[in-house]
């Protein structure tokens, strides 16, 4: 799925994808565990499979070696399923773990959430759900 750069931010922050997410998904490291939070739900609205890769902890329980078949199935989610709202509801900045209470309207639901996130190396990863 494609969207204008200067369309609004599919993670809902209000500001325009190019002033959002995009530099995040085009390479740059979001600073904030935050960040990285909204870029990855964009990163599913938009079926940026490899992105959610690249940004998930090896301590993840999907985390797999076996990226083609990680791939596929991120792939399936993402696009059979459509992204209607996300609401931040907590943060917790710490300087290497950071935790980071959301709720992702879907059209199967309410997905409510709290994710613990690592800096590792001065990149922040997805570890897991607490």
């Amino acid at each position: 799925m494609k969207i204008s750069s200067n369309a609004l931010c599919p993670c809902h922050s209000g500001k325009k994808y190019k002033q959002c997410c995009l530099p995040y998904h085009k390479g740059s490291l979001p600073s904030t565990a935050l960040k990285l939070m909204r870029s990855r739900y964009s990163a599913y609205v938009l079926h940026l499979a490899d992105y959610i890769i690249h940004t998930t902890h090896p301590n993840n329980p999907d985390y797999t070696n076996e990226t083609a078949i990680w791939k596929e199935s991120i792939l399936e989610f993402s696009q059979n399923t459509q992204f209607l709202g996300l609401k931040i509801l907590e943060f917790i900045d710490g300087e290497y773990e950071s935790y980071v209470s959301f709720e992702a309207l879907l059209d199967s639901g309410v997905l409510k959430e709290k994710s613990r996130f690592l800096k590792i190396e001065g990149k922040w990863l997805y570890e897991s759900m607490v």
